[in-house]
Formats: C-alpha cells, sequence, structure tokens
C-alpha cells in the first residue's frame, strides 16, 4: 500500500457489494506531473479522469503529443497504472461530437457516453487510442500498466514532485533512481545494474547504455524530446516501461547487441527519420507489449549500417500495436552488408517471428517502399525463416498490406539482396479501409530470388487470398514455390 500513499493513489470500493478479495484487487496508482511542465506539455483537448470501480474520480495530465510529420498535429496522451478493474472517463473539450471510438477494436471496448463524458471500463492495463469522430490526428493515447511492485519509495532530500530539478541519480551504485522531477544531463549506465524511473520524473536526455552487460531499467516514467534511446555493444539488458514523447528522431536503437528485452515501450513520434525500435546486427531480442506510433518504420531490422557489421538473429515481436503515421509498421532488411575485400562476408536475418500484432495505420507515397509488412532484401542480405502471424490491419490510408521484395535502390543499396526464404504469413486480416494498392512479391534475377512464401488465411474485407488477383495480390519474376492455404 506504500505506492497509494506515496504517489497519492486511490483505492476505493464498494465494501457492501464486494468481499475482501476483491477489495485488495482493484487499485489505482497515478503520478502527478512535474510543476516546472505544467504549463508548457499540457494539451486542453481532453479531460481525463480514472477511478477504481465505485470510488473517487482522480484527474490525469494530459500531455500534448505531436503526431504526423506530414501535418504536424497535436494529439495527447495520459497514463497510470493499476491492478484489478478502473473506470476511466474522457471528455471531449472543443465541440460536439457524435461517435467515440477506442481502438484497437479488437479489445471489445465501447464506450458509453452520458451528458458528453465517454465512460469505458478497462479490466487489465491496455494501451489504446481513443478517437472523436474519427480524428486520428487529434485523438487521446491512454498507456497503462500493472502497478509495479518493485519500484522504490520516494527517497528523502527529493523536491516535493517535481517543483524544481530533480536530484541527479549516483551511477556508481548497483541501484540507480530517478525520482519525481526533471532531470537533465549524462545518464551513462554501469554493467551490473538496476535502474528505476518514478512515474513522475520527466527525463529531457537518454540513458547511456554503451558497453554494458546486466542491466535492467524499469521504468513509471516519460522520456520528453529525446534524441535517441541506444543499446549499443551490450549483453544481457531489460528494458521494461519507458514513454517517449515529442522526440525530434527515433525512439529506441539497439545496435550490436545480444540478450536484449523491450518490455512495454510506449512511443509518440512525429519527427523526421522517427523511427520507432529500430535494430541493427542484433541476436535474440524480445519486443513486447508495446505501442509505437511514428512518422518512419515502428519497428525495423537491418544488418550493416555506418559503422556497424553483423546478422540479426532470432527477434520476437509480440502482443504489441503499431501505428505508422508515415512508412511502415514492419520493415526488414533494406540495410546490409555489399562484400568489400574489407568486410567480404554477407550478411543475413533469420528466425524472426511477428505474432498477435495490431496495425492502426499505414501510410506511404513512394510506391516501392510501400506495405504495412514489409520486407526490402538489399545490400546482399539474404532474409530467411520469417512468420507473421495473429496481425490485424485496421485502416491503410496509402500503401499495401505487405510487400516481399529483393531490392536495390541506388538512395539506400549498394547492391540488391540475395533473397527471401521461407516466409510464413497467417491468419492476417485487414479490413479494407482506406484505399489500398495491391500487396506484391518480386525477385530481382535468376540468382536473387523470392521463395517458399505460405500465404495461410489471409484476407482483406473478409476476402481470402487463395492467389493473384487484381487490387489485391501481384507477384511478378523471380518468385517460386508460394502456396495458399
Amino acid at each position: 500500500m506504500f505506492h497509494d500513499l506515496l504517489r497519492g493513489a486511490a483505492c476505493a470500493c464498494l465494501a457492501l457489494l464486494m468481499p475482501a478479495a476483491a477489495l485488495a484487487a482493484d487499485r489505482l496508482q497515478v503520478f502527478p506531473f512535474p510543476q516546472t511542465v505544467r504549463y508548457s506539455h499540457h494539451n486542453d483537448d481532453f479531460t481525463v479522469r480514472v477511478r477504481t470501480p465505485g470510488g473517487a474520480w482522480q484527474d490525469l495530465y494530459e500531455y500534448r503529443a505531436k503526431v504526423d510529420l506530414d501535418t504536424q498535429q497535436d494529439a495527447s496522451m495520459v497514463y497510470f497504472n493499476f491492478d484489478g478493474a478502473v473506470e476511466v472517463a474522457v471528455q471531449k473539450n472543443n465541440g460536439s461530437f457524435t461517435k467515440v471510438q477506442v481502438r484497437p477494436g479488437n479489445r471489445g471496448l465501447t464506450p458509453a457516453v452520458r451528458d458528453g463524458v465517454a465512460y469505458f471500463t478497462l479490466q487489465h492495463p491496455e494501451n489504446l487510442s481513443v478517437e472523436f469522430d474519427d480524428d486520428r490526428l487529434h485523438n487521446l493515447h491512454i498507456f497503462t500498466h500493472a502497478i509495479r511492485q518493485d519500484m522504490p519509495a520516494q527517497q528523502a532530500g527529493l523536491d516535493s514532485y517535481g517543483i524544481g530539478q530533480g536530484k541527479m541519480p549516483d551511477f556508481t551504485q548497483p541501484v540507480v533512481y530517478f525520482g519525481p522531477g526533471v532531470h537533465s544531463g549524462e545518464f551513462r549506465l554501469r554493467s551490473n545494474s538496476t535502474v528505476y524511473i518514478d512515474g513522475s520524473a520527466f527525463l529531457k536526455n537518454p540513458l547511456v547504455i554503451d558497453g554494458v552487460e546486466n542491466v535492467k531499467v524499469i521504468s513509471d516514467g516519460v522520456f520528453d524530446g529525446v534524441e535517441m534511446q541506444a543499446i549499443r555493444n551490450s549483453k544481457n539488458v531489460s528494458i521494461d516501461g519507458l514513454i517517449f514523447i515529442n522526440q525530434p528522431h527515433g525512439t529506441m536503437r539497439c545496435i550490436s547487441s545480444q540478450d536484449v528485452d523491450e518490455k512495454s515501450i510506449r512511443s509518440i513520434g512525429a519527427g523526421k527519420w522517427s523511427d520507432g525500435l529500430g535494430h541493427f546486427a542484433c541476436e535474440r531480442v524480445r519486443i513486447s507489449d508495446s505501442f509505437i506510433r511514428t512518422s518512419d518504420d515502428c519497428i525495423t531490422l537491418y544488418n550493416h549500417r555506418w559503422d556497424i557489421w553483423g546478422n540479426t538473429r532470432d527477434v520476437t515481436v509480440r502482443d504489441s500495436t503499431l501505428w505508422a503515421d508515415v512508412a511502415h509498421a514492419v520493415m526488414i532488411g533494406i540495410h546490409g552488408n555489399t562484400p568489400t575485400p574489407e568486410h567480404p562476408q554477407p550478411e543475413v536475418l533469420e528466425r524472426i517471428r511477428f505474432s498477435n500484432i495490431d496495425i492502426l495505420e499505414h501510410d506511404e507515397d513512394e510506391p516501392e517502399y510501400e506495405g504495412a509488412i514489409g520486407i526490402m532484401a538489399g545490400d546482399d542480405n539474404l532474409v530467411r525463416d520469417v512468420v507473421f502471424e495473429d496481425i490485424r490491419v485496421d485502416r491503410i490510408e496509402e500503401g499495401k498490406l505487405f510487400n516481399l521484395h529483393i531490392a536495390y535502390t541506388p538512395k539506400y543499396n549498394t547492391s540488391p539482396g540475395r533473397g527471401i526464404e521461407n516466409v510464413t504469413l497467417r491468419n492476417i486480416s485487414y479490413t479494407g479501409k482506406g484505399s489500398p494498392s495491391a500487396s506484391l512479391i518480386y525477385g530481382h534475377d535468376t540468382g536473387r530470388q523470392v521463395r517458399n512464401i505460405v500465404i495461410d488465411n489471409v484476407t482483406v474485407a473478409g476476402k481470402r487470398l487463395t492467389g493473384p488477383a487484381s487490387n489485391l495480390l501481384d507477384i511478378g519474376q523471380y518468385v517460386s514455390g508460394v502456396s495458399f492455404r
């Protein structure tokens, strides 16, 4: 219960109607915002309140978050933690509305509207978009997490919930704690350390995770305007709970690292080249329970680029929501090593699995790059043993459901890819909403082909793909072994 006392969280139930076990189940934890960002970061489009069932309503701070590089609009974001159930009330403050929708739609959340306020109940933590009259550029993002039992109590000597600067943590210690307040500086982590970030902490710089091992980051706080969170040349790194808003470019980049766990990453970005979770030559990476909204690719898997060399292997992505205002939800394989005397070995991307993914939006203006799900094998890369399964695609403003091809674009490549082999697309459904064009599969030449593609229960607007079809699927040259189930 110390979490509730320290952070002003409410725990209220109908005691006469609920048994003692239920009293302990429903708990809510909200995070007071740092006073120094009170006015500069607030968006008044919505008033959002939460409570345990039958309890007292608590106001949340509605952060302003830029979305969509093409239009640079202001959306909103709130976050809180809870156990059990929680009721959410969302009031739209500017103008009337005729309907409200909560996405992803398969969560089955249909708000009840009373006196202009939308109400719904969450039974477990979710990452959601609340949209009034289909306005996806000024929507409300709701990020939630279970209450953490291991987050340290507020330490003595810290300012009261961020009035002024937060105290700089001691990075020489095995346990590092960012308390409430605004934090700036160089946050260089050491090996064998655990970092805790309080839900009322507001970080203006990334954590430096470079050349270390056995590092764990557990966060309820917010990273604001951070250039790029990077994990470089490191092993056994676990990142849990980071929230990013208003980053000028990408969200987080993993480079030449192994055994990396990226869990519950929530990101909203509208900057140029604002990839979400980017990976270069990494092995044994696990991504889960995340919500990534970007104006470039949401999740990328690449090999060589710049001073980075190596293969990508054993990557799993599951239970996440991807929203690409610009570019792809998933992009694999465009960057790699064209062999040279100094670096004679081409590279491979293999054993990759995406499962239980919601893709809310995809918009790409350049036809060659279109694809909510994209594999573009370039620079002598070989991409093989890839599975996409249980994926739901809601809307494609402009683009394709999937695009698998051997790429050679002078802007990015010095050679075409070696091949794409053994790819399965299983249980993928696209509503048909928007203005999509046909999905594509094609190779480059007889030595650089696409082989052994399984399309199993893939539907567009309820129509199952059973072969090439006008406006649905085009299969080009240098492709063999495509099967439909």
